[in-house]
């Protein structure tokens, strides 16, 4: 990880700590773009992963002991974001359809049109893997984080964790395969 998340997070949220919620933005700045990725993921809808960072995010800024306390706090705001996000997913009535893949592209550079079909050809397949699944991906791919720290964050055994990322990826190649077949016709 970088010079240690985790360490950039207590150090942040220490200083929310003695300033109030005026270390917010720092936060913010380091961790939001990597929450929504993780949020979208399990909600599959831009506005419900912002709204679901967002939520954890106040809740941080009115009581950062709690996350300068935790033992590892980016984990522990990775869990924060993952449980909100499945919230909002309960608490929403019925499935949302999502109208492009502008909603799973929270941050996507536009530099070359090779590269953002790349993107757009990973997020598609990403899209289509059960939630379990593309949660463990993100979190291992993304967030580079080891098994036994997914395990932790999601609450299951490392074994389930590997589990479900060698059947994602598996089935990641697959779609993405068939997908590069399909264009090449």
């Amino acid at each position: 990880m970088d010079m240690d998340i985790s360490e950039q997070v207590r150090q942040i949220s220490q200083t929310m700590n003695n300033s109030g919620a005026g270390g917010l933005t720092g936060l913010v700045d380091l961790t939001a773009q990597r929450l929504i990725r993780l949020a979208v993921t399990i909600t599959r809808n831009q506005h419900d992963a912002e709204d679901a960072v967002q939520s954890v995010l106040v809740r941080m800024a009115n009581g950062p002991q709690r996350l300068s306390s935790a033992e590892n706090p980016w984990r522990y705001l990775l869990q924060a974001v993952r449980n909100e996000s499945l919230y909002v997913l309960r608490k929403r009535k019925k499935a949302v359809a999502i109208d492009g893949l502008a909603d799973l592209l929270t941050h996507c550079p536009v530099d070359e049109i090779a590269k953002e079909e790349s993107y757009r050809a990973v997020w598609s397949a990403l899209r289509n893997l059960p939630v379990d699944q593309s949660e463990v991906v993100v979190l291992k791919i993304w967030e580079q984080l080891t098994f036994r720290e997914i395990a932790d964050v999601l609450e299951l055994s490392a074994s389930t964790v590997a589990s479900r990322y060698r059947y994602a990826m598996e089935k990641l190649a697959r779609m993405l395969d068939a997908e590069s077949f399909e264009v090449q016709k």
